[in-house]
């Protein structure tokens, strides 16, 4: 067995396989760019080597300069991980004529497999089912329409190198076929470096399942069991889950058998997968093997017990597999979620920045969290956007569901947008939790998956104008000490109630929240409704609110000085406020400089320098996290000066305005 190995990867995959290998006492090399150089993966290994800038092309695609890398801390094999360089042949090559084991397949395997037509070719020598289609080399544009007319549509256009949803076209008759043939073409050069495409039979509501197998050097080869990996937004997988819904042993073994059959077409040796559309009849189809270990290979794990990176390990090592076909079974049900720092409503753009704020769930037998960041790393525009990978399990699929909703509904990220809600509404949908699956499950339910949130409920402002008050009585008694009764700041009169004011924020809507401090209790009115409140804040922003006798518990994330984060145990919202508390109108601390809630750009100034404003006034827009934030007057007053123009980039905290308050 190996001593040192170097992960020629960052980020998630590189961690889980660093798990691994301490578990078996081998030592880890890792690689960075200039971004990743304080990354997790970084942190985690035994040692560590930069290899360039952040672009990936000039960093973690450098195959020379990580093979120096591998040589220079006398690593004795490399692990690629997925992506990047896992599937270059040319580097596998490399890495061998170096005298360093690829934790991969040979070389020529990844070639057989990288094209699509050339693989097809081998599936079908090897009587792999095939889809029907042309996957030849003839590439005239003419040629092309014939084979599709003679397929019959609608009909797939496929790159022939590609990979990852790029380069795919679906053509659903004669006459758009040319336009979709010549988009197609140019998004497989630009990706991929060559235009050739396939022409397949596209099936209509088909399910993506795809078998995982395993070879070692001395010709042995076994079926992992299957993974469901239907639910996909634009052919990129969301949802995966083990074993597949609804698959009979019968077929299963027949899949497994296929799948064995493909990998020992190509001499494979080490972990892959093969994939297969699958249509409603229940015939399946070859797609594609992916040569490397796969971003879903969790659920697997979880429902066999194995550990796969353990297996690549000792396969590279010469070892024999572990386990033979017989010895390998399925235990419960297992799914996993891709956790991504993006924004549904935004057409799921990436959303880059720093995790101000990261608490999964609590990993245990059922639960699992693999990732690549913790609390205070940076989300990067150079790679992708992932945040973690939540995989659960449990006895059986309707258990494993109800796991999955509860790690979701306990999953707290601040400061950066992302996925989890979504994620929710897709695993309580009716359609996933009845297992009626298929690839195009999230566009045919995007309209309730990607609904904008409705309006908290009265209760939920009422919850966290009580935060706010705790948090601001809190405050300063830690500055003033517990002692001062004339300087604690809790709204006591001498003779009356005293009051407090409070304006939040969520989305367009805006509520000014008044509190009435009674003897031991609030009185807390909002949209003429009174509410009387009770509650506790602990330092680590649980509530435990007591709102008109209904008990509820909440925790408050403080994102920024003007950002509140509610997590309830079923949703989540995010409120902005602009003063903080005012206590019976004053407005002492109002005067001075406005500050930025976040790093954003200033977008439009609103407001004249010297001219008389009233409370609330708008004086400027702060964009921000693909949002506009409005920054408003704390008190009737004017702005003396703005310290930035439309269109200049400010930092968390800067200040944005100086504001006079009239006495």
């Amino acid at each position: 067995m190996f001593t040192k190995i170097l992960i020629a990867n960052r980020g998630e995959i590189a961690c889980r396989i660093m798990r691994t290998a301490r578990r078996m006492g081998i030592k880890t090399v890792a690689v960075y760019s200039d971004a990743d150089a304080n990354a997790r993966h970084v942190r985690l290994a035994d040692e560590a080597i930069w290899i360039g800038a952040a672009p990936a092309r000039e960093s973690y695609l450098e195959g020379g300069r990580i093979v120096t890398a591998a040589l220079a801390t006398g690593a004795q094999a490399i692990h690629p991980g997925y992506g990047f360089l896992s599937e270059n042949a040319a580097f596998a090559e490399q890495c061998i004529a170096a005298g360093i084991v690829f934790i991969g397949p040979p070389a020529s395997a990844i070639n057989a497999m990288g094209s699509k037509s050339a693989a097809k070719t081998l599936m079908e020598r090897a009587n792999v089912p095939l889809t029907p289609g042309y996957h030849g080399e003839q590439q005239d544009a003419e040629f092309l329409r014939e084979q599709a007319q003679r397929i019959g549509f609608p009909v797939l256009l496929k790159a022939s190198s590609g990979g990852g949803g790029k380069g795919m076209r679906i053509v659903t008759e004669s006459d758009l076929f040319s336009e979709a043939l010549a988009s197609c073409k140019r998004e497989a050069a630009a990706s991929f470096g060559d235009d050739k495409v396939l022409v397949e039979k596209y099936l209509i509501r088909p399910r993506h399942i795809e078998i995982q197998v395993f070879a070692d050097q001395f010709g042995n080869c076994v079926s992992i069991f299957e993974r469901d990996c239907s639910v996909q937004r634009r052919h990129q997988k969301v949802l995966e889950e083990a074993p597949a819904p609804g698959m009979a042993a019968e077929r299963r073994a027949e899949m497994g058998r296929a799948a064995v059959d493909a990998a020992k077409a190509v001499g494979y040796v080490g972990a892959g997968t093969v994939e297969f559309i699958v249509a409603p009849d229940g015939n399946f189809y070859f797609m594609e093997m992916n040569t490397r270990l796969q971003v879903e290979h969790p659920v697997t794990e979880m429902i066999t017990g194995l550990d796969l990176v353990e297996w690549q390990l000792r396969v590279a090592a010469g070892e024999p597999l572990p386990m033979r076909q017989g010895d390998i079974g399925i235990c419960g049900h297992a799914l996993e979620a891709r956790i991504y720092a993006e924004d549904p409503s935004k057409g799921f753009l990436p959303s880059i920045g720093k995790l101000q704020h990261l608490a999964p769930p609590v990993e245990n037998q059922n639960v699992r969290v693999d990732t690549g960041v913790e609390e205070g790393d940076v989300i990067s525009q150079y790679y992708d956007p992932m945040i973690c990978k939540l995989i659960v399990w449990d006895v059986d699929r309707d258990a494993a569901l109800a796991r999955m909703l509860a790690a979701l509904h306990s999953f707290r990220v601040v400061g950066v947008s992302n996925n989890i809600e979504f994620l929710t509404r897709l695993v309580g949908s009716r359609s996933f939790a009845n297992a009626d699956l298929d690839t195009g499950l999230i566009e045919r339910e995007g309209e309730h998956l990607l609904a904008t949130s409705i309006d908290p409920n009265p209760e939920i402002w009422v919850l966290l104008a009580l935060h706010e008050v705790l948090h601001d009585r809190r405050k300063n008694e830690a500055a003033i000490g517990v002692g001062s009764p004339w300087n604690i700041n809790d709204g006591w009169r001498l003779n009356a109630n005293g009051c407090s004011s409070i304006t939040l924020s969520h989305d367009e809507s805006n509520k000014r929240l008044v509190v009435e401090y009674l003897r031991e209790a609030y009185k807390i009115s909002v949209d003429g409704l009174e509410y009387s409140v009770t509650g506790t804040l602990d330092n680590d922003g649980n509530v435990v609110a007591v709102v008109n006798g209904k008990r509820s518990n909440a925790i408050v994330n403080m994102g920024t000085s003007y950002s509140r984060y509610v997590f309830l145990p079923e949703s989540r919202w995010h409120f902005t406020t602009d003063e903080g508390i005012s206590h019976d109108g004053d407005t002492a601390g109002a005067s001075g400089a406005l500050t930025a809630p976040m790093p954003g750009k200033i977008s439009a100034i609103l407001a004249e320098v010297g001219k008389k404003l009233e409370r609330g006034a708008p004086l400027l827009v702060l964009e921000a996290m693909k949002m506009e934030h409005s920054i408003n007057a704390p008190a009737a007053g004017t702005v003396k000066a703005f310290r930035y123009e439309v269109g200049d980039q400010v930092g968390d905290g800067d200040q944005l305005i100086d504001f006079e308050v009239t006495s």
